[in-house]
């Protein structure tokens, strides 16, 4: 059985909070390192504002879409890609 639409969300970002470096002090910090492959510190700061926005809206009772759900979903995939490209995360075996 397909879990609802706050359920999915839910889970979604369970997944990223356990897999991020989201409040890592040294992920917060940009080096104007030339070598970046996109910017990790505003990568995480946009994964993060999403949370919290989705965090909040579902304590109000405000259910995602289907397409915000796979929005969210597909932008983490492509912050995570940037991420393993900085060697701020491992691969999953």
């Amino acid at each position: 059985m397909k879990p609802d639409r706050m359920t999915a969300m839910r889970e979604i970002i369970e997944q990223v909070k356990a897999e991020f470096p989201l409040y890592e002090p040294s992920t917060f910090i940009c080096g104007a390192n030339t070598d970046c492959a996109g910017c990790p510190k505003k990568l995480l700061e946009m994964v993060d504002s999403e949370i919290c926005y989705w965090e909040c809206a579902m304590k109000r009772g405000v259910s995602p879409k289907f397409d915000e759900i796979r929005r969210f979903g597909k932008m983490c995939l492509s912050v995570r890609r940037a991420l393993l490209r900085n060697n701020l995360l491992r691969e999953r075996v």
